[in-house]
């Protein structure tokens, strides 16, 4: 029998299917979902649970024209396949390859590019807003789930939706029933009733003529107003959207997919604010991602049969090692907290989590208040580590500036996946860290150059009550070194040599530090001779050793993982300018003032030189060139 899916080019595809295909088409996208992934990794579960509801929108909404806008992103992938990307699928998050987001230089049915949570109502309210303003008719959805609703900008735009009156459509994919349980046969049966345009008529008419009466009708409306409400308050849990002045719809049961048609076409002729909860089941149709949702939440390669994660026997991780070590050391020290915006197990935190639950906080997707409250946690006499991604800390910077730096309060920031990422590309990329927190007063900043010196810097942080103190370590596993079983704090401000020579200087830090050690090693065998040295701080930089190697190498190279501008290159070229020693030949090797497309961490650092032989190549270029670039 001949696939269904493999005749959907578009969604108008989609809308020429006979109802009763439907289900079976659903089914065929999620065959395809975990056949990719299992292949090349993936956000599995997110997508799995979303494969009825997106066919739906799609079938009743006139897309592209009217506007689907996702919320993080990672939920998109049966909308990738709907929208002609069915046959690039199988080059998902590889490089070169079809994004794992929602991109909008990919497909004109992505009107709005995503990686991270809370955005969607607030670009959904933007372009609704803009078509007004231009006088077009289409209609705009925002789909938001999978913990958004935790983020606090995405109130931010229920509130200014609400107050106002826009024509837009907030669908939210509910997929851990954080919001309610209510769901089933009667539910059902009164969200039918509640969409349909004659019931919402008659409460306008009602309202109206009420309102109209002569001395008791105001009175009497508001008294109608209250109990109506009342009564929904006890039967949905839709109140508090309707405060915010939404039409409220729900709870629909998310994987049934003619409830779900019916109630969007009716909703669709709708005007106003609306919000429909759609209540669904994370990694729905695959058992083990539906057992185990939050492992399949993103998921490297597995055997599609079984759901078997295939291990890699090789060193630990970073992360890992991080977890490991906060435990061990919140053993001995009761001021240790952990703080985590929703990432226990993507930030290693899971086992503190359930040795200290007194000590930990998981605030979801709340990056700005996570940082504040850190601060006060600090101010009390605490340590709080405050463990979040690179580049979801970009949302607190000015919490990190105004209540954090400003006040010198000792909040430790444990940044994950600094550096290049890999496959979920550039807005998971933690690029730009050293950059965006080097300039602040107070801040210490570090990057170590293997796990074991990673759990150094850890304990240095904890122990450090001067100000603030951030380290960032790469997304991956280590190199094996030997874990030391009594962990030794790092002098602030030093840094070391590795390998001396008397050519030229290769100045790095963190993940850049065993790739310029082995470029070391292959200009040695042509008669190169190369020190390197493992800066381990941007912020202080250790100003005596650099200042005292400069003027014995007739070249210097800088080397981070991080974009040039404002990075650790930038920081030596301002202290050796300030000291009047920037040497004839010098090179600062880094990301160039772009965003790093999605691929394989070795690809994409070999496509920009941070590999062995890139790093060779440019200090052989140097050397002969002798030609200064920054």
């Amino acid at each position: 029998m001949s696939r269904i899916i493999d005749v959907i080019d578009s969604p108008e595809d989609l809308r020429r299917l006979k109802r009763e295909e439907l289900p079976r088409l659903a089914q065929e996208i999620r065959e395809e979902i975990v056949s990719v992934c299992s292949r090349v990794g993936g956000h599995l579960a997110p997508s799995l649970g979303v494969v009825e509801l997106t066919m739906a929108l799609h079938y009743v909404f006139d897309t592209p024209k009217d506007k689907l806008i996702w919320d993080v992103g990672h939920q998109a992938y049966a909308h990738k396949l709907l929208t002609g990307r069915r046959k690039k699928f199988k080059t998902l998050r590889q490089h070169g390859g079809i994004s794992g987001f929602p991109k909008r230089e990919e497909s004109i049915y992505d009107p709005f590019g995503t990686g991270h949570s809370g955005t969607s109502i607030s670009a959904a309210l933007g372009i609704a807003e803009a078509r007004d303003l231009r006088g077009e008719d289409f209609k705009v959805v925002a789909i938001i789930g999978d913990g958004g609703l935790t983020a606090g900008m995405a109130f931010e735009a229920l509130n200014c939706a609400g107050e106002q009156e826009c024509d837009l459509i907030v669908v939210v994919n509910d997929n851990e029933m954080s919001i309610s349980r209510s769901v089933g046969a009667i539910s059902s049966c009164l969200n039918r009733i509640m969409t349909g345009q004659r019931i919402n008529r008659f409460r306008k008419d009602l309202q109206d003529f009420l309102q109209e009466i002569p001395g008791i009708g105001k009175p009497v409306f508001k008294f109608v107003k209250q109990a109506e409400e009342a009564l929904k308050g006890l039967m949905v849990p839709g109140i508090l959207f309707e405060e915010l002045g939404f039409k409220y719809f729900g709870p629909l049961q998310g994987h049934h997919l003619d409830p779900l048609i019916d109630t969007f076409r009716n909703i669709r002729k709708l005007s106003g604010p609306i919000l429909v909860h759609v209540v669904t089941k994370k990694g729905k149709g695959y058992p083990p991602a539906e057992e185990n949702p939050a492992l399949f939440h993103g998921v490297g390669r597995f055997e599609e049969k079984t759901g078997r994660i295939y291990n890699n026997p090789s060193p630990i991780t970073y992360t890992e090692v991080f977890g490991r070590t906060l435990v061990e050391l919140a053993e001995e020290d009761e001021r240790i907290v952990a703080i985590t915006a929703a990432m226990p197990l993507g930030t290693g935190l899971t086992e503190f989590s359930q040795r200290f639950p007194r000590r930990f906080y998981d605030i979801g997707i709340a990056e700005q208040h996570g940082v504040t409250f850190a601060a006060g946690l600090a101010l009390e006499g605490m340590r709080p580590v405050a463990a979040i991604y690179s580049s979801f800390l970009q949302r607190a910077y000015d919490q990190i500036i105004h209540d954090v730096c400003l006040q010198g309060i000792p909040v430790v920031f444990a940044m994950d996946r600094g550096g290049i990422v890999g496959e979920d590309g550039p807005t998971h990329h933690g690029l730009f860290d050293l950059s965006f927190l080097r300039h602040i007063p107070h801040m210490v900043l570090m990057a170590p150059k293997d796990e074991n010196e990673l759990r150094r810097m850890l304990l240095t942080a904890i122990r450090y009550e001067d100000g603030p103190i951030a380290f960032r370590y790469p997304r991956g596993r280590g190199y094996g070194v030997p874990l030391e079983e009594e962990i030794e704090p790092l002098e602030v401000g030093r840094g070391e040599i590795l390998r001396e020579g008397k050519d030229a200087l290769i100045l790095t830090i963190g993940s850049t530090v065993y790739p310029s050690l082995k470029a070391a090693e292959i200009l040695e065998g042509e008669g190169i001779s190369v020190t390197v040295v493992n800066s381990r701080f941007v912020v202080p930089l250790d100003a005596e050793l650099i200042g005292s190697l400069v003027r014995g190498h007739e070249a210097l190279i800088t080397v981070e993982e991080n974009v040039l501008p404002g990075g650790f290159g930038s920081a030596v070229l301002e202290l050796l300018h300030e000291k009047g020693c920037v040497p004839p030949k010098v090179r600062c090797l880094g990301i160039p003032a772009l965003f790093v497309a999605h691929g394989h961490q070795d690809a994409l650092r070999k496509e920009y030189r941070l590999d062995p032989e890139g790093i060779a190549l440019e200090v052989r270029k140097l050397l002969r060139n002798g030609k200064g670039e920054a």
